[in-house]
């Protein structure tokens, strides 16, 4: 899978926009986050879980879904009267995208600036500060 684009079931449409990189809105990530924790699910475990949490309506829910399913990040499976939704992509990469993005849009694609920026006004714990120093090591 790559990034932020995949199959889609048989029964849904290509994705939209420009090839290989979908936007995923802020409601979306929150549809998507549901389903990457125990795929498939239904329309309806989707929707339980979401307007629990979030106070949407049902079909706020179902907009989503399809929407999503129109974008190429879900693909779907009718099984009798029931919707089961799968991604059809890996979050890891849906959220390589959009750090990229942000990266491009932001610091000019720049990696430094990002880091320097983010880490002179954060604080970090020692075990965060630890893995930090693992992945740069691992990359040098």
């Amino acid at each position: 899978m790559s990034a932020c684009t995949g199959k889609t079931g048989s029964s849904s449409r290509p994705a939209r926009g420009r090839p290989g990189s979908p936007r995923i809105s802020e409601a979306e990530w929150a549809v998507m986050r549901i389903v990457w924790r125990q795929p498939p699910v239904t329309a309806n475990q989707v929707t339980a879980a979401l307007t629990a949490r979030m106070h949407w309506k049902p079909r706020t829910v179902q907009t989503l879904l399809s929407r999503l399913v129109r974008k190429g990040v879900l693909s779907f499976e009718k099984r009798g009267r029931e919707y089961w939704f799968s991604p059809a992509v890996a979050e890891s990469d849906c959220v390589h995208r959009e750090s990229r993005s942000f990266l491009q849009r932001v610091f000019g694609g720049q990696l430094a600036p990002f880091l320097a920026t983010f880490l002179e006004r954060e604080s970090l714990t020692p075990e965060e500060l630890a893995e930090l120093r693992r992945i740069l090591d691992r990359k040098s």
